[in-house]
């Protein structure tokens, strides 16, 4: 298939990414810029979120109601998200329609007005979701996890802490949107039917004066991860489990993805729902996946089970992640593959997936992997791939965290 990825960094370090998609009509812009959760100062945790946030009460000469009509004009379904490492904003729209969006992103990112009466709201809202984790046992128990598995502060969640939301003063808002949303290292990418020396060019005049700032440093501190149990008078306990992997820049990165496509791929064939929901009703759902970080990666087990049968499912659980290594059957490497490809295709119709999956390429490769390789890569996956995959990083050494009336026992 034929598929070419345009490729320019500003000055100032910028790196603007465009493809072509001709068999459509729209286009999806997206950033990607180092200011996220992980960089929150220790005391103002949600500080990141905040920011998010507030970069759509107002940018340029427009207040928080022109801001949103001159996206509603241009057909912008847009938005604002926080992850660990990163500040992600995106927006879809007709093609024709890119060049003038990029202009409103670019007072956005350059030019917000933070407007300290919004700032009060921000922050209410924000306590909100955290109170609303207490509702959400499944999220609760994901993010406890992470808290004990990563060292600092990769550790850390977007929703921040209420005494950290609380902080939050315009002063420091202003001062952490200078010092954290810089050029150098920002990915701009672009997906859809668009004109590459147009779209270069207006990107070139609207971030090329975009001064460069200092890299925040980020280094993780040394870490041992510890198992936990949280209690809570629930009738379901809620159980997660972590196990180190690869990252997307590891040779065994298909590999690790394919293990858990054995283990939990689409559909009901997959081992996790095989054998803890279906012949044994353990519980509703259970599934593994796979997080990849620049330097590491972590596949997960979660389930949620009725609380005096949650000691069975865990056993359960951990059996089948350790049968992996001992034989897959083809047609579990035929399931997990034609999956896998399932998701290659939405990327090739979707401009915002195809937008989103050529940042996280450069971002974790510095490079952008062609539908041909990816689908080369998959095509290899075979019962031997997966086989010392499960070898080389076996499910031995878990990390449990689990929510509920009555702590679990990790099995021998």
């Amino acid at each position: 298939m034929k598929q070419d990825v345009n490729h320019f960094t500003l000055p100032n370090g910028l790196t603007i990414l465009a493809e072509r998609m001709d068999h459509v009509r729209s286009a999806t812009v997206s950033f990607l810029i180092p200011g996220g959760c992980s960089y929150d100062p220790p005391d103002q945790l949600g500080m990141g979120a905040i920011l998010a946030e507030m970069l759509s009460r107002g940018a340029g000469e427009r207040d928080a109601e022109q801001l949103s009509l001159a996206f509603d004009r241009l057909g912008v379904d847009h938005g604002e998200t926080v992850g660990l490492l990163n500040m992600g904003l995106f927006g879809g729209t007709l093609a024709r329609n890119v060049p003038f969006a990029l202009e409103l992103f670019a007072d956005m990112v350059l030019r917000p007005t933070l407007p300290e009466e919004e700032l009060e709201s921000v922050q209410s809202l924000l306590i909100q979701d955290l109170q609303g984790l207490e509702d959400s046992p499944q999220d609760k128990v994901m993010i406890e996890l992470r808290k004990r598995y990563y060292p600092s502060p990769l550790n850390r969640d977007r929703c921040g802490s209420e005494e950290g939301i609380e902080a939050v003063t315009i002063a420091s808002l202003r001062n952490h949107h200078r010092k954290q949303l810089r050029p150098n290292g920002t990915i701009l990418s672009i997906a859809g039917n668009i004109d590459w020396s147009l779209i270069r060019d207006k990107a070139e005049e609207l971030f090329g004066n975009w001064p460069m700032a200092e890299v925040t440093k980020n280094t993780p501190t040394d870490c041992v991860p510890t198992s936990e149990h949280l209690h809570k008078d629930t009738q379901q306990t809620q159980i997660a489990i972590a196990f180190p992997s690869v990252p997307m820049s590891h040779p065994a990165y298909f590999a690790a993805r394919g293990a858990v496509g054995v283990l939990s791929s689409s559909g009901m064939s997959s081992r996790l729902f095989t054998e803890v929901r279906e012949k044994r009703g353990l519980c509703y759902s259970v599934y593994a996946s796979h997080e990849t970080l620049k330097d590491r990666g972590t596949i997960y087990a979660c389930a949620g089970s009725r609380a005096e049968r949650a000691q069975e499912t865990l056993d359960v659980m951990l059996a089948e992640l350790r049968r992996l290594k001992d034989g897959v059957e083809i047609d579990e490497i035929d399931r997990m593959r034609a999956s896998l490809k399932t998701s290659l295709i939405m990327q090739q119709e979707s401009t915002s997936a195809r937008a989103g999956a050529i940042a996280r390429d450069w971002y974790h490769l510095g490079r952008v992997r062609s539908f041909d390789e990816t689908q080369r890569e998959i095509d290899g996956l075979n019962v031997s791939a997966v086989l010392d995959y499960a070898s080389a990083f076996p499910f031995e050494t878990p990390t449990l965290v689990t929510l509920g009336p009555a702590p679990l026992v990790l099995p021998a």
